[in-house]
């Protein structure tokens, strides 16, 4: 690990507190481990050990952190025998991570509507920055937007707040977010009631396309999820004019930025350069990683 990275990531032996099946082979895991906790912005991850028979962590983006308590939340699909694994985990048993990792996402004053986007298992570290615009009790009117094509990994309601520019019939939210105040609206390509019929980022594209250019100047979208709705909302960004970050998604081997497994072309002021997804991301500027998308 290089010499920017010292000291800012933590090993833990860390205590399952609850592990909540949902449809879809989908957990919400909550881990005891103040120091992830304590450190931890939207857009970082986790490394954890999924058994003490498989050498490879899998990295697992923070949902949730509760630095007064001390845990950390994340949301998972299972995916491989790894991930299989650790969701078999009950309260009580103990598990090592390595947290937090990455560069998060930067808040900007003058975009005070921030637009969330995730997509499947994407959807994590937009309810953390969700929540951490919350925790700074900041006068801004955010709105998160998440797809899946699998059922949501939480009871869906139509939400109470009222969003401008969003179709008609789209109703359905996260209950979570309603209950801090913040605007949410679901979307699939499943007949889920009261979702948007498509991609989030259709959803993204029609709510965008009824602000004019002055609510446009205030606008700031950050997303994560499959590359291709990532490639789709720096289009998105591009086509309207508004700043970007994207949370990226790669395979992480060592997780701490030492193997260079997951590096990516990134644009940077000096030229193209090769970065760690890991630890100079995983989020990057949307111009940075898909300069020619339209």
């Amino acid at each position: 690990m290089d010499q920017a990275h010292r000291n800012t990531i933590f090993a833990e032996d860390a205590e399952v507190l609850s592990q909540i099946p949902h449809e879809g082979g989908q957990f919400i895991l909550r881990l005891s481990a103040p120091k992830c906790a304590t450190n931890a912005t939207p857009g970082s991850f986790a490394h954890v050990a999924c058994h003490a028979e498989l050498p490879m962590r899998r990295p697992l983006s923070i949902m949730r952190a509760s630095p007064e308590e001390g845990w950390v939340e994340f949301l998972y699909k299972i995916v491989g025998h790894g991930l299989k694994y650790l969701s078999q985990l009950e309260p009580g048993d103990r598990v090592s991570i390595l947290g937090p990792i990455g560069q998060g996402f930067r808040l900007h004053p003058e975009h005070d509507c921030p637009l969330m986007i995730g997509g499947g298992v994407g959807i994590p570290p937009m309810v953390f920055l969700a929540e951490s615009i919350v925790r700074q009790q900041a006068a801004w009117t955010p709105l998160v937007l998440m797809g899946s094509e699998i059922p949501f990994p939480f009871e869906t309601r139509p939400s109470t707040i009222v969003v401008q520019g969003i179709p008609d019939g789209v109703i359905a939210g996260m209950p979570l977010l309603d209950g801090w105040g913040i605007a949410s609206r679901l979307a699939s390509g499943e007949d889920f009631p009261g979702c948007y019929q498509g991609f989030v980022t259709d959803l993204a594209a029609e709510w965008l396309g009824a602000q004019d250019q002055y609510s446009l100047a205030r606008i700031e979208i950050f997303a994560c999820g499959p590359t291709p709705m990532l490639k789709a909302t720096a289009a998105l960004a591009r086509r309207f004019g508004v700043a970007c970050q994207l949370c990226l998604e790669e395979y992480m081997a060592c997780g701490v930025g030492g193997c260079a497994g997951c590096t990516v072309l990134v644009q940077t002021a000096n030229g193209p350069a090769m970065k760690r997804v890991c630890v100079d991301g995983p989020v990057f500027e949307a111009s940075a990683v898909y300069p020619e998308v339209s």
